[in-house]
This record gives structure tokens, C-alpha cells and sequence, in this order.
């Protein structure tokens, strides 16, 4: 099924607990109080699973949507045996995100990002007008790319340079989609930048990141799925991070379990992990400090530069805001693993050999910090554990699939003219 769905739902601000409507793309507090997520709020309070809409939209009471698109996949939980017994765990599930159609798991991008496109792109409404602004390094571009192409939904996307190799498809990708990047040597932190100068041109928007809710409940579904396949709330929670919003996202869905009280009282810890050497996330965590750490352009590019995972690279993470990171972390407890590259090389591997299929490399670090906890001693053997294997598959996609690539319409310097961008970016559409 696709086409016209509305889900019932209001929104609140975390910072003054406003209740309001979701008028037109609504991203912050209306008293703009002080900087804060808002949170949707939905009429449903215990979770319906229709297994009657397709993909992600089994899930549509708790997404903020007004319509269903075609084409979605949705997360898929198993209880692990090959991983689990390699750890000497009991209770180890696994929510695979990518394409593995053995086990009914269809993103063919290989990665959750497709949750938050499809549940991002059916939030539009028809006040929603213009084109819609996404930075990505990487994998956020390519589920965008993918989604808006089949649903003819004009977007304008932002990415390093250096990444552009995340840009494949088995799909020619339709001209509503323009892709635009900032140029050798910068990072994520930069295509943030260049989306920031586009949605000063009239008629462009931004999609919004973490404080759209329909990102933060896309990636809830992650949970939403484990909850339901397990019969209840798991005990510990590992992701790896690049900005955490995955994270907050599984907390707030947790906490409508905890509202739906079918599923038990449990907050699951948020065990989350870097890839080293850039953890700014884990500094300020281990700090105990709810403002990131302060550190240089040129030293945070060159840690960018070192890591396997560049997708986890941002700088500029929904960490201190209200509603974000810090307080997920505060309030469900949990901790931040640093992993090697060779560390997520290793457990890449050993995902492969044990579990049947290969991850990407920002799943392989949350592979890698499982590892590291149960060698740790700190992990109950017997502990209900959910492990978000957040992309995986694509190699196999990509063996079984004709693959091109998307290039870039232009190409910024890192530090471009605002008015030279904007004179680039309107010519294109």
C-alpha cells in the first residue's frame, strides 16, 4: 500500500513541554526558549504492527507521517547463534539494517538510513513546498538519493567529497535529485556548512537532522522492531555513533514501551561506540561534560581522515541540546567504547563468519565494542542484548546488482563565498 496515511499525533517541546500541532515542517520549540528537540507525542500509546502496510510503514502508528511511500524496507531482529556463541551469550539479537533477503531484510542502500528517508520523506505534507536540503557523509545521501529519485521528490544533497564512493545505486537516479559536495579534504562538518548557506535561497528547506522527528523515529523502528520480535525491552543497547542521534532515538522509543507497558519497565543502557581516533563524543561522555570538548578544524579533519567508518565523523553532534545525547546517556546509563580500525576490520570478519553476511564498517565498530564488553567482564552472559547491525548486505547487493555512481553537480571550496553559493545552487534547479 502507498499514498495518503495520517497518523495522529501532536508534537511537544522538551524544553517548556508545549504541546503544539505539526503545521508545516516544524523543527524547534515555537517560544524558542532555549535550544531543544521536539518530540512527537502519538494518540496511539501502545504500538500497533500492521503487518498489512509494507516495509517500514507496519510501523506507521508511532512514525509522524501523512502518507506511505512504495519501496521501503523495514528492520529485521534474529536471535544470534553463530555470534552469540563465539561471545558465550544467551540472549545476543541481532537487528539487521541493509539487504539480506533471506532473512526478509530489503534495504537495497544496505543501511537504516532508508528508515529515516522513508519516514522523513512521507512527513511531508502538501504545505510542505521547494526543495529539500540534506547533508550527509555518505550513507543519510544515498538512502535520500534513492527515496526522493523513485518518489519524485526534488532534493538538493551535501557531501564531502571524499565520500562520493558512498554514492552507488543499481537505479539510474531521477534529476529531482541534485548532488552538490565540498571539495578534497573536507569532512562532514563542511557539507553541513553548504546546506546551511542553501537554505538561506528562497525556497529551499532543511530537512532538519536530529530535530526532525521523523528522522529520530525513522531510526526508532530499529527498536521498535527488536521489542516486538523479543516479547520485551532489552537490557543493553550497542550502536556505534556519529552523531548519536540513532541513540536518542532508541531511548525515546523506549520510553513509549515504557508508556505502552505491555513490554516490561527496563531502560536498556546505551552501550555506543567511536571509531578511533576521532571520539569527540566519548571525550566529553568521559568527561562528564554536557558541552563537547573543544577542538581544532585541522586536528578533527586529519582524525576524520584516519578512521575506516566515515560516516561516524560528526563534529557538530546533537550532544548538549535538550532531549539530546548527554540526556539519553544520563538518564538510561550506559557507555562509549573507543574501536581501532583493525579492531572493526576483526569483528567485520568475524560478523561475516559467524552471522552469514557482511557489514558495513560503522556496524562492524558496534560489533567490535560488543567484543570489547564481553571481554571486559562487565556483560551478564545472560543479559537481553540487542546489537543494531546499522548497514550491512551491500557488498552482496553490490555482487548482484549492476552498480553506478551519482557524481556531483559542483564542487565548493571549504570556505566558500555565501553569494557565490547561492548563484551556484539556484542555477541548478
Amino acid at each position: 500500500m502507498t499514498g495518503f496515511y495520517k497518523t495522529k499525533y501532536h508534537l511537544q517541546s522538551l524544553c517548556c513541554r508545549e504541546r503544539f500541532e505539526d503545521q508545516d515542517w516544524e523543527l524547534n520549540c515555537p517560544n524558542n526558549d532555549e535550544p531543544s528537540l521536539i518530540r512527537a507525542i502519538y494518540d496511539n500509546k501502545q504500538l500497533i504492527v500492521d503487518e498489512s502496510f509494507s516495509g517500514l510503514y507496519k510501523f506507521a502508528s508511532w512514525l509522524p507521517i501523512s502518507k506511505m511511500l512504495k519501496g521501503s524496507g523495514a528492520p529485521v531482529t534474529y536471535k544470534s547463534t553463530g555470534l552469540a556463541n563465539k561471545l558465550g551469550l544467551t540472549n545476543l539479537y541481532i537487528t539487521f539494517n541493509g539487504y539480506w533477503p533471506e532473512k526478509g531484510a530489503m534495504m537495497e542502500t544496505g543501511t537504516f538510513k532508508e528508515c529515516e528517508a522513508f519516514s522523513v520523506c512521507a512527513r511531508q505534507s502538501g504545505n510542505t513546498k521547494g526543495v529539500m536540503v540534506v547533508a550527509s557523509a555518505g550513507n543519510t545521501a544515498r538512502a535520500f538519493a534513492k527515496v526522493c529519485s523513485e518518489n519524485k521528490i526534488p532534493v538538493l544533497i551535501c557531501v564531502p567529497k571524499d565520500n562520493l564512493n558512498a554514492l552507488w545505486f543499481a537505479q539510474k537516479i531521477d534529476s529531482c535529485v541534485k548532488l552538490i559536495a565540498a571539495e578534497s579534504g573536507g569532512d562532514y562538518f563542511d557539507a553541513i556548512h553548504l546546506s546551511n548557506l542553501a537554505c538561506h535561497i528562497e525556497g529551499f528547506y532543511p530537512e532538519g537532522g536530529a530535530k526532525n522527528v521523523a528522522r529520530r523515529d525513522g531510526m526508532g523502528t530499529t527498536v521498535l522492531s527488536a521489542v516486538t520480535t523479543i516479547g520485551k525491552i532489552p537490557d543493553l543497547y550497542f550502536q556505534a555513533i556519529g552523531s548519536g542521534t540513532g541513540a536518542i532515538a532508541a531511548w525515546e522509543a523506549n520510553l513509549r514501551f515504557l508508556e505502552d507497558g505491555r513490554f516490561g519497565t527496563a531502560k536498556m543502557k546505551l552501550m555506543l561506540s567511536q571509531n578511533a581516533p576521532f571520539l569527540p563524543i566519548k571525550d566529553a561522555w568521559d568527561a562528564d561534560s554536557r558541552q563537547m570538548l573543544p577542538i581544532n578544524d585541522q586536528e578533527a579533519r586529519k582524525q576524520v581522515e584516519e578512521i575506516v567508518a566515515k560516516v561516524l565523523s560528526n563534529r557538530k553532534p546533537p550532544y548538549s541540546i535538550i532531549g539530546g545525547l548527554y540526556d539519553a546517556m544520563k538518564d538510561a546509563g550506559g557507555e562509549i567504547f573507543a574501536v581501532t580500525n583493525q579492531e572493526a576490520a576483526n569483528a567485520a570478519l568475524l560478523f561475516l563468519e559467524t552471522e552469514g553476511n557482511d557489514i558495513e564498517p560503522a556496524a562492524a565498530v558496534a560489533v567490535a565494542s560488543l567484543i570489547q564488553a564481553v571481554k571486559d567482564g562487565n556483560t551478564d552472559k545472560d543479559a537481553t542484548i540487542m546489537l543494531n547491525i546499522t548497514g550491512g548486505g551491500i557488498e552482496k547487493f553490490k555482487r548482484e546488482n549492476e552498480i553506478t555512481y551519482l557524481d556531483p553537480l559542483l564542487i565548493f571550496p571549504l570556505n566558500p563565498d555565501p553569494q557565490f553559493v547561492f548563484e551556484k545552487i539556484k542555477s541548478l534547479f
